[in-house]
């Protein structure tokens, strides 16, 4: 066309496509990148990342470290994430069923063991359906926008898992947020919120950054009063807390109060990926025609599937690994308070060691581990500023010695530091 042969005739001139332009664009950004990561730097907040070159357990190897390191972080809770009947039944489903669908779940990536992980997951939680997601963090931010409208509200414990916050920013629900645990204030909110269609509650079970328990119970009884329903995050429960490891409904007997539960996959469960709503057949139903994060993600890996199933046939087949870890945490909590250390949080196996500043928080972490102990300094934006901690998480498989070794190494690096007179 003869337009075509005037435009490659014609030569740029230095407008909005120009190359000067876009290197300029590109300069700014730059700069705008290494202003942020030096503040990051200079507030002692760097997360730098430990090349582990192991398996998971409560003994790794460490890239840059000699021997055997204790792990003390993991979200790990069983023990389960290297246990020799999982890994089997995750390469059973792998050359049975191949490495993946590439596919979502409604044009063709549902397969037999989807839908039996499903089933398995509601009878766990004693529900009436479950939905799987890629995480944990993809269910939470595919059930507010779907499930909530501008008639409706939702009411959120301030400090809840940051995916709950961002699923509810995603929804067009009213916002309220409650204080911390704080009962008072959420009944104030629920009656200001008596002029909405639904009511919604959320809060974590257990949450992940102080280890305290949500009170479910009053949570509950208020949201009888007021004709909510109620939406808790297991996460950091699901597996180990409960006679039966069912998770914060069960420990606290609310089980037939709570509406709909969503957990993950990839913490006591096994520890690979995945996450999962499960509630009312309707809500799930619901979820698979309108949750954005499952239309338009890929299934979950056939070996993921396999380990999750199996991770949840050792649980329920026996109860004997929840139950030991009270008494590992107990011990724990016990000989760190003894010693003089603040530690968040009750009777939960995340067990924070609460210092307030990140510098001494960082540097008292990187000491644990030239001893031996693996652990990460928490600090802003992951918690409030002046809360600084290091985060120790109890495992199943940890022995009553790696305990005790453990909380030796923090005496050391506490006195060291003056954490500790």
């Amino acid at each position: 066309m003869w337009w075509c042969r005037r435009l490659l005739r014609t030569p740029l001139s230095p407008g909005l496509g120009s190359p000067s332009r876009a290197q300029s664009a590109l300069a700014q950004l730059q700069q705008v990148l290494e202003g942020e990561l030096e503040g990051i730097r200079g507030a002692g907040t760097w997360k730098g990342e430990r090349v582990i070159t192991s398996r998971q357990g409560p003994r790794i190897q460490v890239e840059g470290s000699r021997g055997d390191i204790l792990n003390f972080c993991a979200n790990n809770y069983l023990g389960l994430s290297s246990h020799p009947k999982v890994i089997h039944s995750g390469l059973e489903a792998l050359e049975k069923y191949g490495a993946g669908l590439s596919s979502v779940r409604f044009i063709c990536g549902t397969q037999n063991i989807h839908k039996d992980l499903e089933e398995k997951i509601a009878r766990f939680h004693q529900r009436e359906d479950t939905i799987l997601y890629a995480s944990c963090f993809d269910a939470n931010a595919g059930i507010f926008e779907a499930l909530l409208t501008p008639e409706d509200a939702i009411l959120s414990d301030e400090l809840n898992h940051a995916s709950i916050i961002d699923g509810i920013r995603l929804c067009k629900a009213n916002k309220y947020r409650y204080k911390h645990m704080d009962m008072q204030d959420l009944e104030a909110k629920l009656q200001d919120a008596q002029k909405y269609r639904l009511r919604m509650v959320a809060t974590d079970g257990a949450f992940s950054m102080d280890g305290d328990i949500a009170p479910l119970q009053e949570i509950c009884r208020l949201s009888q009063k007021y004709k909510a329903i109620v939406f808790v995050d297991e996460c950091h429960a699901t597996g180990f807390l409960g006679p039966n490891g069912r998770g914060t409904d069960e420990l606290l007997g609310v089980m037939d109060q709570v509406t709909i539960i969503n957990s993950t996959l990839g913490k006591a469960l096994g520890g690979a990926a995945g996450g999962y709503t499960t509630g009312p057949k309707a809500l799930i139903d619901l979820l698979r025609q309108r949750s954005r994060p499952y239309l338009f993600s890929n299934s979950l890996p056939p070996a993921v599937v396999g380990c999750a199933s199996k991770a949840l046939d050792i649980l329920m087949e026996s109860n004997a690994i929840a139950q030991s870890m009270a008494a590992k945490t107990t011990r724990f909590r016990s000989k760190m308070a003894a010693a003089g250390f603040t530690i968040s949080g009750n009777d939960h196996p995340i067990c924070p060691v609460m210092l307030g500043d990140a510098r001494l928080a960082s540097l008292m972490a990187d000491d644990m581990l030239k001893r031996g102990i693996y652990v990460i300094g928490f600090s802003y934006p992951v918690v409030p500023k002046g809360k600084a901690r290091i985060r120790v998480q109890i495992s199943a498989v940890h022995s009553d010695e790696d305990i005790d070794r453990c909380v030796e190494a923090f005496v050391e690096v506490g006195r060291k530091h003056g954490a500790l007179p």
